[in-house]
């Protein structure tokens, strides 16, 4: 995380961020095949760098089943105890754009917004 002359400020804001961003990131990360729980945290780290706990992700998921976005069953798994698969319901799928294009527009103008300050030049050691 970036390093903030505020202490812990910008950390709780980086983190407000990421927990934000976490029910689109989950409903992202089941649009193309059904996961199990550890695989969606998996497809969260490394698609997104979102580090959740296993007792954050299960009640989020179901409440997001709740809601009628995602649907659930458990799988007999080959070796070691069942899985609970979780995939997109028809409702969620549309949610899940509906969100991702919200996320789009705004991050786009956000960048927009912020390159000047991420961009700054230095020039003889002063910013510019």
């Amino acid at each position: 995380m970036a390093s903030n002359s505020n202490g812990d400020r910008g950390q709780n804001w980086e983190a407000q961020l990421r927990k934000g961003c976490l029910e689109m990131a989950i409903l992202a990360s089941l649009w193309q095949s059904r996961l199990y729980g550890l695989e969606i945290l998996r497809a969260l780290s490394e698609k997104s760098q979102l580090e959740v706990a296993e007792g954050t992700l299960y009640p989020i998921l179901s409440r997001l089943k709740a809601e009628g976005w995602l649907d659930s069953e458990w799988v007999e798994a080959e070796a070691g105890h069942p899985r609970k698969y979780y995939w997109l319901t028809p409702p969620g799928r549309r949610r899940a754009r509906e969100m991702a294009g919200a996320w789009t527009e705004f991050s786009g103008k956000l960048t927009g917004l912020v390159q000047p300050v991420v961009g700054v030049a230095k020039v003889g050691g002063k910013e510019r």
